[in-house]
């Protein structure tokens, strides 16, 4: 008994502690960021068409 006692805590300890790594180093907004420069190509992805800003030139 006192083993399934200390392998459930062990286990509880484990979740916390990724837990809390994963809020502090934000792992997965480093896949998330937006583009800085707007290509053409990312235009499209936004649905902004290209051809409108090079109709002026």
């Amino acid at each position: 008994m006192s083993n399934g006692i200390s392998l459930a805590i062990s286990f509880v300890v484990v979740i916390a502690i990724a837990i809390l790594i994963g809020k502090r180093f934000r792992l997965s907004s480093r896949y998330e960021r937006k583009e800085k420069v707007l290509t053409p190509w990312n235009s499209l992805d936004q649905g902004i068409d290209p051809t409108e800003n090079d109709a002026s030139k």
